[in-house]
Parts: structure tokens; C-alpha cells; sequence
């Protein structure tokens, strides 16, 4: 929206809930600046709210952080074919979290008639071309699909999700990837993808899920039930999400009484022998309340507190939790 807004022929302003003010934005608005937008931070560290002036963007080079988060990225691309000259955009330290969903802001922006790419591994280049409208379909959305396969995992049965591909741009489809680790049974059609649980115990796992961080959370619910202590590495970018999720699911598996730790960019969970149910905090963080809840397919007694908050991506997950069982 940020990005889209330096488009708008006047001012903005944008703001959120409380926690919106406390994710970093910065990254974003310097790279929009260079571009020649005129935006001002009003919030502290970086944060929101955004005073945007509007008028449209410049173009030309800038640089941009990509290591906390690939949205910032996504957003300088999406608005970048209607600057008035070709933007060039440069990865500082050739570094970029998340990358797969770069790659998908670009294979989608092609779609509409974008020219757009890389021109080696850290610059992107968006010519000066406005989109041409087309019909498009969208595929199902894997990040939530993430969870019912993490429900085939933890209680068995089987999962099958009707028009998603294995060769999807989405880099939560890679997420399959771990449970298959995890030895659960994963079949990848070309309209399809489907899982069964397991045959005996799940694998404990060592996983690099910068790729799939949303996706990363259902995994280290899947992790409860697993055969040792399982590692989820590279995710830093966890913390900036719409709580600090490394340090929630510390919190939250806790409860139950798994031995949860997170470090500054991982996550590690040792099973407990047996677990207990609890009450279990979401955060106003619809992905925090959708993980969690995949717990209580195995434990009696797991509540899960404000569950509305799912209205944000998946306002029916618990009627279609229930008919999963």
C-alpha cells in the first residue's frame, strides 16, 4: 500500500493497530525515497504511521535492505513499471530474505505485461510500462494450505488440495518438502497436491525454512509429535511478522510442555513424553491461532483464545478444521 500510495495524484497517510507501529518500515520507504517519492516516517524506530505526498515516483537506482523482509522488495516492483523513468534496483549486500516470493511478485507482473527481472544476482530492472489487464487465475493460497497438510501429518489420514501445483511459484508449496522429511507420504500432481501422514513415528526435522517462514509455524506444531528435537533455522524474519512469532511459539508450546526455544533466528522444539492442554495466547495473529490449533488434533484440552482474529486470511479455518476430523 505504501508503495502503491506514492502513485496517488495527492497526499496519504497510512496507520494501523498498535502492532503495526512497531514493524519496521524503513527499509521500504528509503529505497521509495531515492525513487523520488516524498514520504515521511512519523512513528519511532522507523515505524509507522507514513506521511505520503503522492505525485507519483521519479524512477531510477536505489538501493534497497532486503534482509528483513521480501515485501519491501515486492512493493518497490509492483509500483515500479509506472514511474516516470525505468527503475533499477539494487539488493544491499546482495542479500534477500524470502526470495521465492520476489520470484513470484515478478512472474506476476510478467502476467500483466510487465517487463521486469534480474540482471544478475542482486539488481532487478522494471521498465517504464503500465500493466494491461487480462484474466487470470489464482491458485489456492499454499501458506494456507500449509496448515490442514500439517493436520494429515500430525493425525494421519489423507489431504488433498485441488489446484495447487507442485511446480507453483509459491514458496510455501516447499513445505511439503519437510513433511515428506518428516516421513510423511506426499503425492505432487499437476493439479494437485496431496499428503498422508506418516506410516510409523514423524522424523524429527533440521530444517533452513527462510524460504517458507509463514509456513514455518504449522511445521513446528508438526515438530510436537516428532521422534527428537527438531530445528527450524533461518527465520529471523519471524519477529517482524504481526507479533514476534519465534518468541510466541516459544511461549505457546511451552504451555503445552514441549521444551520450545528460539534463538535470533531459529526455533528449536524437543517433544515432551506427554503434554497438557492449555489456553493458548494468538496475539491478534491470525497464523499464531491456526498453527496452534493444529495442536489440539493430538492433545485434549488446547483453547485457543481470540480465535477471530483467522478473519484476516481464513474466516471459515475452524468449521474446515472440524471436517477435517
Amino acid at each position: 500500500v505504501t508503495a502503491a500510495a506514492t502513485l496517488a495524484a495527492g497526499p496519504s497517510r497510512l496507520d494501523g493497530e498498535p502492532r503495526m507501529r512497531e514493524r519496521p518500515i524503513d527499509d521500504l520507504v528509503h529505497a521509495l525515497t531515492a525513487l523520488g517519492a516524498d514520504i515521511t516516517i512519523e512513528g519511532r524506530g522507523g515505524c509507522p504511521p507514513l506521511r505520503i505526498g503522492g505525485g507519483g515516483l521519479a524512477g531510477g537506482s536505489a538501493v534497497i535492505d532486503g534482509s528483513r523482509s521480501s515485501q519491501y522488495v515486492s512493493g518497490v516492483l509492483l509500483a515500479a513499471p509506472y514511474a516516470a523513468r525505468d527503475v533499477t534496483l539494487r539488493l544491499k549486500d546482495g542479500l534477500l530474505v524470502s526470495r521465492p516470493y520476489v520470484e513470484m511478485t515478478l512472474q506476476v507482473m510478467s502476467a500483466f505485461g510487465a517487463e521486469a527481472g534480474w540482471r544478475g544476482d542482486d539488481v532487478l530492472h522494471v521498465a517504464t510500462r503500465p500493466y494491461a489487464a487480462r484474466d487470470y487465475s489464482v491458485e489456492p493460497d499454499a501458506s494456507s494450505a500449509a496448515y490442514p497438510f500439517a493436520a494429515a501429518a500430525i493425525a494421519g489420514g489423507r489431504v488433498r488440495v485441488a489446484g495447487l501445483s507442485a511446480q507453483s511459484a509459491q514458496a510455501d508449496v516447499r513445505f511439503l518438502d519437510a513433511l515428506e522429511a518428516m516421513g510423511c507420504r506426499v503425492e505432487r500432481g499437476a493439479s494437485h497436491c496431496e499428503v498422508r501422514g506418516p506410516d510409523g513415528p514423524l522424523r524429527a526435522i533440521d530444517v533452513d525454512a527462510n524460504d517458507f517462514p509463514d509456513a514455518a509455524m504449522a511445521l513446528a506444531v508438526v515438530a510436537l509429535f516428532a521422534d527428537g528435537p527438531s530445528r527450524i533455522r533461518n527465520v529471523g524474519n519471524l519477529r517482524i511478522k504481526e507479533t514476534d512469532r519465534l518468541a510466541a511459539l516459544e511461549t505457546e508450546l511451552r504451555k503445552l510442555g514441549a521444551d520450545a526455544r528460539a534463538g535470533a533466528d531459529e526455533l528449536r522444539v524437543t517433544p515432551a513424553p506427554a503434554y497438557r492442554g492449555a489456553a493458548i495466547d494468538t496475539y491478534e495473529d491470525h497464523r499464531m491461532a491456526m498453527a496452534l490449533a493444529l495442536a489440539g488434533l493430538r492433545i485434549p484440552g488446547v483453547r485457543i483464545r481470540d480465535p477471530e482474529c483467522v478473519r484476516k486470511t481464513w474466516p471459515d479455518y475452524f468449521r474446515a478444521l472440524e471436517r477435517l476430523s
